[in-house]
Formats: structure tokens, C-alpha cells, sequence
């Protein structure tokens, strides 16, 4: 097997890994992981358009958005309200139980990051990994959530 094929089929390997144990303990909410991700973007991007929302998700591109928030407004985990500046334009937050569930996402998500923090040279790993999505949708997705 050529290197490179390896690191494909490590990376894939670490992304399911990685989201197995995340979507076991988000279950544990009565989330899955791509609707953590929604409300963890709303918990840091407060009143985003679905687009804006669509625009930074990096979970599985199987994922609608408009799905995804449909299911968490029904939940009364989100709420949209008209934009006062343009009544055409829809604003997603958060409600109070919304952000508990984003809170207790947090805390999910940083156990399983201390995890990945403790292995040795995932610094490297994390500079490399950049440079291997850079330009790529979901490169671009990642870059436009952190504010690259």
C-alpha cells in the first residue's frame, strides 16, 4: 500500500472513529452529530441566515441544513426571527434550551478534544491536515467557522 493511500484510509478511520464516540455521547442528549454542529455554529455565530449556517458546516455533506434546522426548530432548540433590516432574510438562535444543549455539547466535544490533544505530534498532524483541505469546500467551510 503506497503511503499516501494509507493516510487516506488513517484519516477516514480517525474521522469515524472520532465521530462514533462523539455521536455515542451526544446521544447520551438526544443529539447527533451534525446537529451539535449546528448549534455549537449558532452557539458561536449568533442570528446566522440558514445559508450562513450552511456555509460553515464541515459534517457530512449528506447533511441538508435546512433539514438539520427544521428538526432543532422543532425541538424548540432554535428559533428564527425576521431580520428587522430585511424582512426576507430569516435569523437563526438559539433558545434557552437550545443553549443548554449547545453548553452540554461543549463539554462532550472538549473531553474528546483533551483526548486528541494528549496524543504526541497532533500539532504537526493538525498543520499537515490544513494543508490537505486547503481550498477544498470543506477546508473552506472549517476556515470561514474559525474566522481564517
Amino acid at each position: 500500500m503506497r503511503q499516501a493511500e494509507e493516510i487516506r484510509y488513517l484519516l477516514l478511520a480517525a474521522q469515524r472513529e472520532g465521530n462514533r464516540q462523539l455521536a455515542s455521547q451526544l446521544g447520551g442528549i438526544g443529539l447527533s452529530p451534525a446537529q451539535a454542529e449546528v448549534l455549537r455554529i449558532l452557539g458561536d455565530h449568533e442570528g446566522l441566515t440558514l445559508n450562513g449556517v450552511g456555509e460553515m458546516l464541515v459534517c457530512d455533506s449528506g447533511s441538508n441544513p435546512s433539514r438539520l434546522v427544521e428538526r432543532l426548530v422543532r425541538a424548540g432548540l432554535i428559533e428564527r426571527t425576521a431580520d428587522p433590516a430585511d424582512r426576507r432574510q430569516v435569523r437563526l438562535s438559539l433558545t434557552p434550551e437550545g443553549l443548554e444543549k449547545e453548553h452540554e455539547t461543549r463539554l462532550i466535544e472538549d473531553a474528546l478534544y483533551d483526548s486528541i490533544d494528549a496524543v504526541p505530534g497532533v500539532s504537526d498532524l493538525a498543520a499537515t491536515l490544513r494543508k490537505l483541505v486547503a481550498g477544498a469546500p470543506s477546508g473552506l467551510a472549517l476556515s470561514r467557522r474559525i474566522g481564517d
